[in-house]
């Protein structure tokens, strides 16, 4: 057990940090997902209790706290302790026993047992529940039961100490521990102890970096083939969120030599057996060796068989004549189909499987409208989703029929964050409809084909040309080059779409023709707005949203304008654009909190940045700071009408939404749009990213910038590619497998180097 005797935490921990140390007097806030918590303490060499604020897995009055951190001062509470390590030992005073016990540590203990046992047992009530638990039932009011309950939370409490110390000795910071022991539970040492680089893979906020130094502390050497087989992963795992499902062996290797500082022959080496024990695949994407990991190599696989079985069905819905239908679903929809329209409705009416893609203004919405129409007609069951909420309320205002995101679609399962719909639950539907299919990531294009009955049709909607999706893969691009799906590929613009310049701007841009940047008229809904340097592009997209804008087209500087960014980084970037804006708008905000670099505050636009399960809020959702009580440490969003509390430990899920990266806005419309392009942005100027951004606009899109970046922008189609194997699934039927993943590693040595 360990014994307050005031010193540091460790020496490394404290090192350049004041130290203090106390009682708890009163837990006043505590978070039992994250560890934040909020303590009154009667810490030595203080007159008046000191308000500490951190993070512990467990806390309760009466402990011995010992902190190493730094005072702030806090405009609302006054002065803090900010613990940035903080470590808790069981009381040794009578009367902070008494207080620990009472503070409702144990189910069924309160003030009066907590009295009964100190007298009873005075100070040696701990090592009486240790080592003599059958003692506790001289006490009056105490059963068995409640002797039980005792021994199970005093158990608990020790491992969770133990834990805790031996995370502080080596290095990490209490609120890393907190996650850790949250991750592993009581299994949490010897998780670390046996191999620390899967702190890495399975916690977010510990990168590999992390895991390393930790490992350097137990011991582990820098050619360890656990550190090496760990820095494997890490890199494949770099490699999807950069949107890829695999890498080419070679490239693979060269990161993870870099990383590792370790020879190419080790690598190999544990490569081999990253392959023999399945967590890796090597595969071929056309001619080039890859190397995969197993779920994302098994779920493109497994999309191909999906989609394939779908297609090859019977249509659930009887033969339709088109030339009939057509006439009178423009009649019910007051409108006249053009030829290619015509067409596609005819198609997606005689087709299980079909694609349907185009730009902005070319009819999409029109043709879903005239096919939804028919088949409802005929009674089909018909279900719609779209990967995002505002793409999902956009698909349902424009076509007249319920949709919902495909989270909500697939039912998802908060614990596990899986789906409740899949093979033994399918969908109920005659017709599934998934709109902004850019957006849809391998993971989850594999958790909807599953779900889809094998009866069912699959309409597929999106824009190709648009950003493929943040996860790894490119569904939608790879559906289309296969060359195995009907595909409507519509590039007719309509009349009335035709007369607005960011639709003429957007299909310029897309066929690589530079856009007109002259000066528009006062009502036009495209402007270019001419700087040459960041500093003048910030002071004018500051003046833009908060001035210019509102006055000249009545739009809320803050709900309707929406700054959409190539990159994040940068002097122009949304980070740093995020402070201006939030300065410039909402300056008055309080009470604010400041957490994680960023200042949370009443009135502030927030994304959040992570799919949250429980508190159903995901990726690239946007809300609106309503509330801050730091008293408390919570923050509350509004999402849609709906209210979100959030811990203050968990306001890493959210930041400033003011400004956003295009990637970002992906599957989301706005009022106004105003993108930063200038050569800063080099590394992101793509026509694809020029494009997305544009058709976010929904009144209003303006480009602040330079021609010269605006060009580069235009002519630079190369992207990145992304190594996805999802066509060449799609395009022949499935390989048959050649055996151990292993064996197809050391059959392609030859190619590796």
């Amino acid at each position: 057990m360990d014994q307050h005797v005031g010193g540091s935490v460790r020496d490394e921990a404290t090192a350049g940090r004041e130290v203090l140390a106390g009682l708890v007097e009163r837990v006043t806030f505590h978070n039992a997902e994250n560890g934040f918590c909020v303590l009154r303490v009667k810490a030595r060499g203080h007159r008046d209790l000191a308000t500490v604020i951190g993070h512990a897995a467990m806390i309760s009055a009466g402990e011995w706290v010992t902190a190493s951190g730094e005072w702030v001062n806090d405009r609302t509470h006054g002065q803090q302790f900010r613990a940035r390590f903080m470590r808790t030992s069981a009381p040794t005073t009578a009367e902070g026993i008494e207080r620990y016990l009472a503070s409702g540590m144990i189910r069924g203990i309160g003030p009066v047992y907590a009295k009964k046992l100190i007298r009873a047992f005075a100070t040696a009530v701990f090592d009486v529940i240790e080592a003599h638990p059958e003692r506790l039932r001289e006490v009056s009011g105490i059963g068995t039961i409640r002797a039980k309950r005792i021994v199970t939370a005093w158990a608990e409490q020790k491992v969770i100490r133990e834990i805790m110390v031996f995370l502080h000795s080596h290095g990490v910071s209490t609120a890393r521990s907190v996650r850790i022991y949250k991750t592993y539970g009581a299994d949490a040492v010897q998780v670390m102890s046996e191999n620390p680089y899967r702190l890495a893979r399975d916690i977010r906020g510990i990168g590999f970096k992390t895991a390393d130094a930790i490992a350097m502390k137990l011991g582990i050497e820098k050619t360890a083939m656990i550190r090496v087989r760990g820095g494997i992963g890490y890199a494949l795992s770099e490699a999807m969120d950069d949107g890829h499902c695999g890498l080419p062996t070679n490239e693979l290797l060269s990161l993870a030599e870099g990383l590792l500082e370790v020879q190419s022959e080790l690598v190999r080496v544990a490569l081999d057996h990253e392959c023999l024990e399945g967590s890796v695949i090597v595969h071929r994407i056309g001619e080039t060796p890859c190397v995969f990991l197993a779920g994302l190599y098994r779920a493109e696989r497994a999309i191909a068989e999906r989609l394939r079985v779908i297609a090859a069905g019977d249509l659930p819905w009887p033969r339709i004549d088109a030339d009939k239908a057509i006439p009178w679903v423009e009649s019910r929809i007051g409108m006249t189909l053009a030829p290619s329209q015509r067409a596609a409705v005819t198609l997606a009416l005689r087709t299980k499987l079909l694609v349907i893609t185009g730009g902005p203004g070319v009819g999409k919405t029109t043709i879903m409208r005239a096919i939804l129409q028919i088949l409802a007609a005929k009674n089909v069951r018909i279900l719609l989703a779209a990967p995002t909420g505002r793409a999902a309320k956009r698909m349902g205002e424009a076509t007249g029929f319920d949709a919902k995101t495909i989270h909500r679609l697939l039912e998802v399962d908060p614990a596990s964050g899986g789906f409740r719909r899949g093979e033994d639950h399918p969908l109920e539907c005659d017709l599934l409809v998934i709109d902004e299919t850019s957006m849809v990531d391998v993971p989850l294009m594999h958790a909807l084909t599953r779900a889809v009955p094998d009866g069912a049709a699959l309409l597929v909607v999106g824009d190709v040309d648009q950003l493929p999706s943040v996860g790894p893969g490119q569904v939608l691009a790879d559906l289309i080059e296969a060359g195995t799906v009907p595909v409507v590929r519509l590039t007719e613009i309509f009349r009335q779409a035709a007369s607005s310049r960011i639709i003429a701007t957007a299909h310029r841009i897309n066929r690589g023709v530079m856009p007109d940047l002259a000066r528009g008229d006062a009502g036009s809904d495209f402007h270019f707005v001419q700087a040459d340097d960041p500093e003048t592009a910030v002071a004018r997209i500051v003046e833009l949203v908060k001035t210019r804008i509102p006055q000249g087209f009545g739009l809320d500087p803050i709900r309707d304008i929406q700054v959409l960014c190539p990159m994040a980084r940068g002097g122009v970037g949304a980070r740093s654009l995020n402070v201006d804006l939030q300065a410039a708008l909402n300056p008055h905000g309080a009470p604010k909190v400041e957490k994680f670099g960023w200042t949370y505050a009443p009135g502030d636009k927030v994304m959040q940045i992570e799919n949250d399960y429980d508190r159903e809020v995901y990726n690239g959702d946007i809300g609106f700071i309503g509330g801050v009580d730091a008293e408390v440490g919570e923050v509350t969003v509004g999402f849609d009408g709906r209210d979100v509390v959030y811990g203050l430990g968990d306001l890493d899920a959210l930041v400033p939404a003011f400004a956003a990266t295009i990637h970002k806005s992906q599957g989301s419309e706005y009022p106004a749009v105003v993108i930063p392009v200038l050569t800063q942005h080099y590394a992101m100027l793509q026509r694809n990213l020029l494009y997305t951004g544009i058709t976010r606009g929904k009144r209003l899109v303006v480009l602040v910038g330079s021609r010269r970046a605006v060009a580069i922008a235009v002519r630079n189609v190369s992207g990145r590619r992304r190594w996805s194997k999802l066509r060449d699934w799609m395009a022949k039927p499935p390989e048959i497998d050649l055996g151990m993943p292993g064996a197809i590693l050391r059959s392609n040595k030859g190619t590796h180097a």
